[in-house]
């Protein structure tokens, strides 16, 4: 496996490179989009030979050094970078199986949160726990089980997330960097080939082999109860169950998207009494 989707890996992050970007003069009439096998051997310090073995999945083992740079002649981000480590099997191996269940004390964290949406997802974006306002703000889905699904299939996704691509987008990257972990890339396949099945949108943006992990950044949503909504959204690793993901959301104080939210929480809680 490791030695087919680093092949595959390499030639599309290279095909994303254009010369310019890594101060290479392009000829004119030049057929290839982004970098040349011989261009990326060229700025890594190895020979053509050994590049086209990688690509080709005849090679098997390459070193860190030369994985490193690898990465600089590509300009692999952080992430990219870890990818391409997790690909080449110089990964760490989880010592325990990922777990698919949250901790008693988590759930509890969760639910005293009662003015922030909050939930907990692991690799490969499976929703294993959310707080009530949390499930107020996503209420509109069929279920709230999985952010891939949500996104691409339920047709609530297309007209929640008020920009639908990049939400999509940054799914697939998500997904992308899980497939790097060998603790979840049993689980991860599975949702790949089910998403690829389902939805030509999907298969395209997976293609594009992007990579990144969530860290913070802020999203907009349309709720059908409270309106247009702007949060600020950040992401901690979850200590005690290494393969899992807090994500905490948040309106600026005083803005109109912090009024709606506290809407929408009493919203909920009248609800839950009636």
């Amino acid at each position: 496996m490791a030695s087919t989707e680093l092949g595959t890996f390499l030639k599309a992050r290279r095909g994303h490179v254009q010369p310019s970007d890594v101060g290479i003069t392009a000829q004119s009439g030049r057929r290839v989009s982004g970098l040349r096998r011989e261009e990326v051997a060229m700025l890594a310090g190895v020979s053509v030979d050994y590049y086209t073995r990688l690509e080709q999945g005849r090679e098997r083992n390459p070193s860190p050094a030369v994985l490193n740079a690898l990465a600089g002649a590509l300009a692999l981000d952080t992430d990219l970078r870890e990818h391409l480590f997790r690909l080449a099997g110089l990964a760490p191996t989880p010592p325990t199986p990922v777990r698919k269940t949250v901790d008693d004390s988590l759930r509890e964290l969760l639910s005293s949160w009662s003015h922030t949406p909050a939930l907990i997802i692991d690799r490969r974006l499976d929703v294993l726990a959310y707080n009530e306002l949390a499930g107020a703000l996503y209420s509109g889905f069929e279920r709230i089980d999985n952010l891939v699904r949500m996104t691409f299939l339920d047709p609530f996704g297309r007209r929640f997330f008020t920009d639908w691509e990049r939400a999509t987008t940054s799914c697939v990257a998500n997904l992308r960097l899980a497939l790097g972990h060998t603790g979840s890339v049993d689980d991860v396949r599975a949702l790949v080939l089910e998403m690829h099945d389902a939805s030509a949108e999907f298969r395209e943006l997976w293609n594009r082999h992007d990579v990144r992990g969530k860290t913070h950044e802020a999203k907009e949503f349309r709720h059908p109860a409270v309106g247009d909504l702007v949060l600020e959204y950040n992401a901690f690793d979850v200590r005690s169950a290494p393969a899992h993901q807090l994500i905490v959301y948040r309106a600026s104080a005083g803005s109109p998207s912090d009024d709606k939210l506290r809407l929408l929480g009493s919203l909920a809680a009248t609800t839950d009494r009636s």
